[in-house]
């Protein structure tokens, strides 16, 4: 499989090897969201399962020019009682991905997170990888974690690792190039993220990671530019070229992500990983084009 470099790859990739999977998106009668759907029930990749409020439902999909006799869609107007169905059907494999609609993320993750129905299996660790299109990078960049892990430790860091090692392998990258990022490239006891990176790196090298080039600490410029690297002087096997970036705290990742899109004209795929299926959770207002991606990738990971 050639890698694929661009959200836009991603969506054909999946329209050429015919995937189709279900979602059931709770509480779906939101604008942006079923707009997002219709669009991947079009391309052919995603079936949605609709549930919520139904007349509201069948509303929006009527303003967005859709016929609602050609959906499933299953009337619960209760925003709690219409997740946990979603999350039961998921779990009961009625449905291959989860996606939050008009509802809180609060109320979402709840019912994501409870132990005897939810799906988060013992002892995993839920974290949010992202895929990033930069104008001014070659190719996507996956982040994490932007959205669960406040300050990961070491057994979460290493989980999110093997998580964006996992969706790298599914874009056609074998050897994705993970640089741990830092303010500098020395390990300092100032910074105890730098010490679990260089635990992380001993337990690479007697393979106890999956396949995969990875250093750090490492700043942004040396992860992700090849001049830099000449400049500094600093040899490392990413070498500018990192696929992927993974961020000591949700507050580093969040920013830097935040700011690519806000300044620099990005634009991002994400999910939540380590759940018994993708879980797609986005801001509400979140533009019609991110869930979409949003949407594509949980087809291609699911």
């Amino acid at each position: 499989m050639k890698a694929i470099t661009s959200l836009d790859q991603m969506v054909q990739h999946l329209c050429d090897t015919g995937i189709q999977k279900r979602i059931a998106v709770a509480v779906a009668e939101d604008d942006n969201t079923l707009g997002a759907l219709l669009e991947a029930h079009q391309r052919g990749f995603a079936n949605p399962i609709l549930i919520g409020d139904k007349t509201r439902i069948e509303s929006v999909l009527t303003e967005e020019k859709a016929n609602p006799s050609d959906f499933q869609i299953i009337d619960i107007p209760d925003h709690q009682k219409a997740v946990s169905e979603a999350v039961r059907m998921v779990r009961a494999d009625e449905a291959d991905v989860l996606m939050k609609g008009l509802i809180g993320t609060d109320k979402f993750l709840k019912a994501v997170l409870d132990k005897e129905k939810g799906l988060l299996p013992a002892g995993n660790v839920m974290s949010y990888v992202c895929a990033v299109e930069l104008p001014k990078y070659h190719k996507l960049l996956f982040v994490s974690d932007t959205a669960v892990l406040p300050y990961p430790n070491l057994d979460q860091k290493v989980a999110m690792v093997k998580y964006t090692v996992e969706m790298t392998k599914r874009f056609g990258i074998n050897d994705p190039k993970v640089a741990l990022i830092g303010a500098s490239e020395k390990v300092n006891k100032a910074f105890p993220y730098s010490l679990d990176y260089q635990k992380i790196l001993e337990m690479d090298k007697v393979g106890q990671l999956p396949a995969c080039t990875i250093d750090g600490p490492l700043d942004v410029f040396l992860a992700c530019d090849k001049e830099s690297v000449k400049i500094k002087g600093i040899p490392t096997p990413v070498n500018g070229e990192a696929d992927a970036l993974i961020f000591p705290s949700l507050e580093s990742a969040n920013s830097f992500y935040k700011g690519l899109m806000l300044f620099g004209g990005g634009e991002l795929a994400g999910l939540i990983q380590g759940t018994i299926k993708p879980v797609v959770v986005m801001s509400r207002s979140e533009s019609q084009k991110s869930k979409f991606y949003c949407v594509a990738l949980s087809c291609l990971m699911a």
